[in-house]
């Protein structure tokens, strides 16, 4: 269920503490946790945080190794660049937008809201004690802000490989602001700050397969309409493949992603100060392992028998997309539900790769599918699963936080190509974007492929 804290006046400037991902534990009405569940509670947010901020290292090791080696250093710099970025946009904007003041700027009524507070992000006091933390709900804000931050800019990574090879750096970081400052926080209240996705459709979303993966693979969507193809990848009907330049960067990276899903999910449970919601975090961590292994399998299995020699790449992506489809609910399955979950998510990828590419969008590291159309199945998977969803309550709520998402990300994109070009020209495409755009190479010592 949702969880609902009450505000105290000294929590009235840094929004609801806590009002995010689906959660079991305490009920509205409860003002503070005990001390001991406080300090756990706290803790789950900063472990979760941190794991999911070593996600952004995977995000950058996968699409440095999905990319040609002369535009390895810019993925780097833009993945570098993008977390800073979401962070600072995050604190100045995002986080009550993502959670309101207390009350909502627009649609202020019990039936949920559509436009959250504009202000910056303030943490509790410096030692703060026990009677000050009862202000604060069952966790320290501080821990929260900084959980929730590492979501933002998730959501701006899954853009960046998209677009990669021939995007110029700045617009595709203005981009960023834009995401992580407006577009991923607005969405994002209307379900975990108790907007009304959350209050009209009952939305289910425990850890964001819609409110996070689909945002960036719309995102991303957008993005690459407007950019199109790498110079080369379809002449005259043809798929010109371009792999990628470390294969073995690329497998560490889906690694370390699976790694980070594990705070990404489990501390969504958003709770560590009963037994209870232990076991449930213990249930989590297995369903999450267990939906990634279900992706990797099916890729494995479909690619040799469509192929007759299983595609590496497409088995990371498999493990990916099962991650990306348990995320909705990793609670409610059994270990064999959470399989077949991932597993449908790893057929959908060995399909919906070569299917964009008979569409001539270019994709690069296959970020659409996994995170959009994983994305999408992940959230009506949450159907067989979790009885108190309902088809119209999943249905809804992703067309219309995919229109929202994808409509206004166009004319992001479409403004930003006529004032300023997102895209290098064909000779610094040729040449590299490492050398063009940043005067550097990732491997100084080896010729660009």
């Amino acid at each position: 269920m949702k969880r609902t804290i009450p505000l105290a006046a000294a929590a009235a400037l840094i929004g609801l503490p806590a009002l995010a991902q689906e959660a079991a534990g305490p009920g509205p009405g409860v003002v503070a946790a005990t001390d001991t569940a406080f300090i756990l509670n706290s803790l789950l947010f900063l472990i979760g945080g941190f794991l999911v901020f070593w996600m952004a290292a995977g995000f950058a090791m996968l699409e440095a190794g999905l990319v040609r080696s002369k535009n390895v250093a810019m993925q780097c710099m833009k993945n570098v660049s993008l977390f800073s970025f979401a962070g600072l946009m995050y604190y100045l904007i995002g986080y009550n937008l993502m959670y309101p003041l207390g009350n909502w700027s627009i649609g202020s009524d019990e039936t949920g809201g559509y436009l959250g507070a504009f202000g910056v992000a303030v943490l509790e006091t410096v030692g703060v004690g026990r009677d000050g933390a009862d202000d604060y709900g069952y966790a320290a804000t501080s821990g929260d802000f900084f959980f929730q931050l590492m979501f933002a800019a998730t959501t701006a990574s899954i853009v960046s490989g998209t677009l990669a090879e021939r995007i110029k750096l700045w617009p595709f970081l203005i981009f960023t602001i834009v995401l992580t400052g407006l577009i991923y926080p607005i969405q994002a209240s209307w379900k975990w700050g108790g907007g009304f996705l959350d209050s009209q459709w009952g939305f289910l979303d425990f850890a964001g397969s819609t409110v996070v993966h689909s945002v960036g693979g719309w995102a991303a969507l957008a993005g690459v309409l407007v950019l199109g193809p790498r110079i080369g990848k379809y002449k005259d009907g043809r798929i010109f493949p371009m792999p990628g330049s470390n294969l073995t960067l690329a497998t560490l990276g889906t690694f370390i992603l699976w790694l980070g899903w594990f705070g990404f999910n489990g501390a969504s449970q958003l709770a560590m100060g009963t037994v209870g919601d232990v076991a449930d975090i213990g249930r989590i961590f297995a369903n999450t392992n267990a939906a990634a292994a279900g992706g990797a399998i099916a890729a494995l299995i479909l690619t040799q028998l469509l192929y007759k020699k299983p595609d590496i790449t497409m088995v990371l992506n498999g493990a990916l997309a099962g991650l990306v489809s348990i995320t909705a609910e990793p609670l409610t399955p059994t270990l064999g539900g959470a399989t077949l979950i991932g597993a449908v998510g790893g057929v959908i990828v060995v399909f919906a790769i070569p299917m964009l590419d008979r569409m001539k969008i270019d994709d690069v590291v296959g970020a659409i599918p996994v995170h959009l159309f994983c994305g999408i199945w992940g959230t009506m998977a949450v159907l067989f699963t979790n009885s108190d969803a309902t088809f119209l309550g999943q249905l809804v709520p992703i067309v219309i936080v995919g229109v929202f998402t994808f409509v206004v990300s166009l004319v992001v994109w479409l403004v930003l190509r006529a004032v300023m070009g997102i895209r290098v020209g064909e000779e610094a495409e040729m040449t590299g974007l490492d050398m063009h755009e940043l005067g550097m190479e990732a491997y100084p010592d080896f010729t660009p492929a």
